[in-house]
């Protein structure tokens, strides 16, 4: 029984799975179908909107393809309308080419008449200048040459005239120009280089606290002061002049070192020839130290660097050196100064001329020791120790020796002739002054045609009164300039000496 069941257990669930199998068959070919049906649907639905889009884009095509004809119709009918209108202005135009072509050839055949008719015209004109110069000729008795020649002279004549005037006029202008300017710049840079002048003197005096020195002084037979002399080479005077010793020398360096001397010697109290030897000594080393400083200071007062220390030495013994009673080293100073600001007033090179005015009178430091002219040994000494050949230059031409041939050189001889024309800063003897004015008033005093000459001003200037009858203005001018020349190659004078010729009441002035 038990296997029975097992067997229809068995046939049961086999026929169950063949149904089962059968029915999800039926079940999928049911599903198939229903797809297909659902396919062929959805096909026909898409070409049913194929076909409605395809016949939207022919409308599409149709209505774009008519706006395009319409547009293109328009747009030839436009172009039409403008070659229409070209056309138009093209025949105009030929139409006013036509008008002006007949309009010039108008005009040409005028110009050709009046051309014709203006050579014509010249002919007559020709023919009549020959015969008015033919019958000018005959009147005249000249040819046409002579006649061209004789207006030719005539108009010489007359420019020559017009050119003197005119030359003299421009000269006077030029001059007071020249002399107003000159003043303003040479005024301004003395204004500014204001400095106080003593005149030097060949003496000095020592004070002595009381007369008893003197003899102490002289010593036993004279001694001591046969020494104090014969080392210093100074003249001591012992006379009168009560509590003082007075020192004469031209030497100014010597003089100083005698002075040191003495003075050392009455503040030690001790005087004999031993004595004096070393005071003298350490007397000479005290100047020799000023010296240099001196140089120094004015090498920084002149703001001037880069010098060989020889040359600031020998700038140095200027202090002890004087030209007419002024100071040298003073001198040199305040031309420099001046040579500067006059440069820099007319644009040149200020350093230039300022240090070539400090060093322009080197050479009267040594000038007792060396020949020839004081502007030559300075040079000579500035080209010894390097200095610019320019400055050199300036140093050499300052009084003439040489051609001046830079505006530095010539800055530096006006600046050295202000220094020493300023009032009190040179003196000179009452017999040198005297003859010097005598012999100016004769040089002008020698010239024909002169009737009198005053020297005035210190001598300074000169007048000379002419003859009106035997020299005329031009003559007058003349004058000035050969007495001025004569001046200059026979006389030595600081500064510009004024020439003034009077004529009637008309003066020719002249300096020089």
């Amino acid at each position: 029984m038990d296997g029975l069941a097992i067997v229809v257990a068995i046939i049961v669930g086999v026929i169950c799975l063949a149904a089962g199998y059968v029915l999800r068959k039926m079940i999928g070919e049911a599903k198939i179908s229903s797809a297909e049906q659902e396919a062929q649907k959805l096909v026909e639905e898409g070409r049913r909107q194929a076909e409605a889009v395809q016949r939207e884009a022919r409308l599409e095509v149709k209505e774009e393809l008519h706006k395009l004809r319409t547009e293109t119709e328009t747009e030839l009918k436009e172009r039409r309308a403008e070659l229409t209108q070209l056309e138009k202005r093209l025949l105009q135009r030929e139409e006013g080419l036509d008008q002006r072509g007949a309009e010039l050839t108008r005009k040409e055949q005028s110009v050709s008449d009046r051309e014709v008719h203006y050579r014509k015209m010249v002919e007559e004109a020709e023919a009549a200048r020959d015969e008015q110069k033919r019958l000018l000729e005959e009147l005249s008795g000249l040819t046409e040459d002579d006649a061209r020649e004789l207006l030719l002279n005539r108009a010489e004549g007359e420019i020559r005239h017009d050119m003197a005037k005119m030359v003299r006029q421009v000269e006077e202008e030029a001059r007071r120009e020249g002399e107003r300017r000159a003043r303003d710049i040479l005024s301004m840079c003395i204004q500014r280089t204001a400095a106080p002048h003593v005149a030097d003197t060949t003496v000095s005096v020592v004070a002595l606290p009381s007369d008893d020195m003197k003899g102490r002084i002289i010593g036993r037979e004279g001694r001591n002061i046969r020494t104090l002399e014969n080392l210093t080479g100074i003249d001591f005077i012992i006379d009168d002049t009560p509590e003082a010793v007075v020192l004469s020398g031209f030497d100014t360096v010597r003089r100083e070192i005698a002075r040191l001397t003495l003075s050392k010697l009455v503040t030690d109290g001790r005087i004999h020839p031993a004595k004096i030897e070393e005071m003298y000594g350490k007397a000479k080393e005290e100047v020799e130290k000023e010296i240099k400083e001196a140089g120094e200071q004015a090498t920084f007062d002149a703001d001037i660097h880069g010098l060989a220390p020889e040359l600031v030495k020998i700038l140095g013994r200027l202090r002890y050196r004087t030209s007419y009673g002024q100071n040298v080293l003073a001198h040199s100073l305040e031309v420099a100064h001046l040579a500067g600001m006059l440069a820099q007033e007319l644009g040149a090179n200020a350093k230039l001329a300022k240090r070539a005015g400090l060093l322009h009178d080197l050479g009267k430091a040594v000038d007792h020791e060396v020949e020839g002219s004081h502007a030559v040994i300075g040079a000579n000494l500035a080209r010894r120790y390097s200095e610019n050949d320019a400055v050199c230059h300036a140093i050499e031409a300052h009084h003439n020796d040489v051609e001046q041939e830079t505006v530095e050189a010539v800055l530096v001889a006006a600046a050295d002739a202000v220094s020493g024309a300023r009032p009190g800063a040179r003196r000179e003897t009452l017999e040198t002054y005297i003859k010097r004015l005598e012999r100016l008033e004769s040089i002008a005093e020698a010239k024909k045609g002169v009737e009198k000459s005053y020297a005035i001003q210190a001598g300074r200037e000169i007048r000379v009164m002419v003859k009106p009858d035997e020299i005329d203005d031009d003559g007058a001018s003349l004058l000035c300039r050969e007495i001025a020349r004569e001046i200059e190659q026979e006389l030595d004078y600081p500064g510009q000496i004024r020439v003034t010729v009077i004529r009637e009441s008309r003066a020719v002035d002249y300096a020089k």
